[in-house]
């Protein structure tokens, strides 16, 4: 199974270039810069007519006689994904099996696609998912493959403390190889760090918090809406402006976390926190090789587009370079790795293809969300910093957080007459804006399992380490009370 699905993404990478040349399509130049292209275009009487070379034509005009009720299936997506799990024994039996899965999003997306096509989108159907959805997918498997073939091996005793420093650990590493690849470098290890206890669930709450999200705001190669910004023209280093608030956020949430798991550490039985203590292993690493493909999907990630590499722009058989060197970086590490690492991970492809699949249909349905929000965003009043920070923060919770940053950041430009990012950056007020939109896209991923993809990743893992993860309703319920005092005392810090 492993194999053909590895096979499978090889072949449809190295045929879609073709595919995208046979159609006179603009280059495939994958997620980042596709939509930073896309944001470039005018969306705003305000903005200038001339658009990137390979932007798509009109894009700005795409959706805006979209109905309201075409936001329907995106809708009945998330009620699937929070409710079939809880109504009864049965769903939640059928729920767990992936592909039920993707016959609902197939189902649900095919609506999204019928009522698209109907009202002229099929371009942005085309340039959803093959430059949006197959390199996003294609990023994700290479950080879920190869940090997979990475053994921390060892189980120290489960103290706060030490989960704690699990928590720094992580939550500094996303912001140099991204949310993705930290999430799964370091998930596995604390789940086997606790796997004696009980009470379990708190830590991996916590570590979607902190190390699928927060920790990811001081570079470019965090989080994708930073990487975009970083495209526009975003200095690399304009993020570590961000440090106040990520260090702010992340001291209140780790004392916390630190509070919280001392008392669960006292409801653990006595026999339980003695088997902990008993078999305690020293940490060691294996598998270091990966760290290198680990590296090069990161460097694959910064370098790997048009900004340095020219001939991505006009030639569309290098489109897809940057996936082609990631899918190269998949077997490489499966080919110089041991099998046996990944089996004492319990590495499984069941939660990359569980995002693989809800993410066809998340990706199909949420257009007409975003085709809406783009021409009625003014709409919403959106004019001052905290403004940006709490209505890009709450689209991103259910939407995806890269089109999100750059919808406001659209928005913000119309409403300061700007044309460019730069003359954002030069602007105070400007700047402000940029710097609510940023940490609003971010943090707030956090908001639902569906806001950032590690978040159902990390909940996949967790799940098949027999950590009985809350549903999307309850998850909901941690980050509203967990997250929302927080970012409330953010807004009054930071952005009024």
């Amino acid at each position: 199974m492993r194999n053909r699905i590895l096979n499978s993404i090889l072949i449809f990478t190295l045929l879609l270039p073709f595919s995208v040349g046979a159609q006179n399509s603009p280059a495939g130049l994958g997620t980042a810069e596709t939509l930073a292209q896309a944001e470039s275009a005018p969306s705003s009487p305000e903005a200038p007519a001339e658009h990137h070379e390979s932007a798509p034509v009109h894009h700005e005009s795409l959706g805006g006689d979209l109905p309201f009720w075409s936001v329907i299936p995106f809708i009945l997506i998330l009620l699937s994904i929070a409710l079939l799990p809880l109504i009864s024994h049965a769903t939640a039996h059928w729920w767990e099996n992936n592909n039920n899965k993707l016959l609902v999003a197939l189902a649900l997306g095919g609506v999204s696609f019928g009522v698209l096509l109907a009202y002229n989108c099929g371009e942005k159907i085309y340039h959803t998912m093959v430059f949006d959805y197959i390199p996003f997918i294609i990023l994700l498997a290479s950080l879920f493959y190869i940090s997979g073939g990475i053994v921390l091996k060892g189980d120290i005793e489960a103290t706060p403390i030490n989960n704690t420093i699990f928590l720094i650990v992580g939550t500094f590493l996303s912001s140099f190889i991204g949310t993705t690849g930290a999430s799964m470098l370091m998930i596995r290890p604390i789940l086997k760090t606790n796997s004696e206890r009980k009470h379990v669930v708190h830590t991996v709450i916590f570590f979607i918090f902190l190390v699928s999200n927060i920790g990811g705001s001081l570079t470019p190669l965090g989080d994708p809406p930073l990487f975009l910004g970083y495209l526009q023209g975003v200095p690399f280093t304009w993020t570590f402006g961000l440090f106040p608030e990520m260090l702010l956020t992340s001291v209140l949430l780790l004392i916390v976390y630190f509070v919280w798991d001392t008392v669960m550490h006292k409801k653990e039985t006595k026999k339980d926190i003695q088997r902990d203590i008993r078999e305690q292993i020293p940490i060691g690493l294996e598998g270091q090789v990966n760290i290198i493909w680990l590296l090069g999907v990161v460097l694959s990630v910064a370098y790997i587009n048009e900004h340095y590499i020219p001939a991505i722009k006009h030639n569309h058989y290098l489109g897809f370079l940057r996936e082609g060197v990631l899918v190269l970086l998949i077997l490489a590490s499966k080919f110089t790795s041991d099998p046996k690492l990944r089996e004492r991970n319990k590495f499984t492809l069941q939660p990359i293809q569980e995002v693989a699949y809800l993410f066809i249909g998340i990706f199909l349905t949420m257009i007409p969300a975003l085709l809406l929000l783009e021409h009625h965003g003014k709409e919403l009043g959106v004019t001052q910093p905290w403004h940006f920070f709490w209505v890009t923060g709450l689209f991103s919770g259910v939407l995806d957080n890269a089109p999100t940053y750059l919808t406001f950041v659209s928005l913000a430009k119309g409403l300061l007459g700007f044309t460019d990012i730069h003359q954002i950056l030069a602007d105070p007020f400007g700047e402000s804006l940029l710097k609510a939109i940023s940490v609003g896209a971010v943090f707030m991923g956090a908001l639902t399992y569906i806001g950032n993809a590690p978040n159902f990743m990390v909940k996949s893992v967790a799940e098949e380490n027999n950590v009985k993860m809350p549903s999307f309703g309850g998850y909901v319920l941690y980050s509203l009370s967990l997250l929302i005092p927080t970012f409330i005392l953010l807004t009054f810090l930071f952005f009024v």
